[in-house]
């Protein structure tokens, strides 16, 4: 099994998509007004409209009600990306902050509201994780 993906369900797919644009430097691919994707590492980003939710199931998703997932990117250097992320995103959650699990974290939140941690591993046991 390999996850593949992860999407965000909005009320505006053009400002949401243009926001991960400019914080990943991800091209989106706009397969329609109310669908995209974003081809990530190996993983993509899908951002869909409230317009999808009834091919699925009808209420099965609300756009920015999300509380509890937070979107994780591992970056080479998230201090580098902190400053060139202001001016570009106008709610952060934290500074870069070292966690006892020896990543270097940076959180922060997507115009709706969901929660981006973008991370660098700095200890020894947290980059042989990632060493890959």
């Amino acid at each position: 099994m390999n996850l593949v993906s992860i999407r965000i369900i909005t009320d505006d797919v053009d400002r949401l998509v243009d926001f991960y644009e400019q914080v990943t430097g991800a091209p989106a691919t706009r397969f329609t007004e109310d669908f995209a994707e974003l081809g990530i590492g190996s993983t993509t980003l899908a951002i869909g409209s409230t317009r999808t939710v009834p091919l699925f199931a009808p209420g099965s998703a609300r756009a920015g009600d999300n509380r509890s997932v937070v979107i994780e990117f591992l970056v080479d250097d998230v201090d580098a990306v902190h400053r060139d992320l202001t001016g570009v995103v106008t709610d952060f959650v934290n500074e870069p902050t070292t966690m006892p699990w020896g990543n270097r974290a940076l959180l922060f939140r997507d115009p709706d509201g969901n929660l981006v941690n973008f991370f660098t591993p700095v200890t020894p046991a947290a980059i042989a994780k990632f060493a890959r």
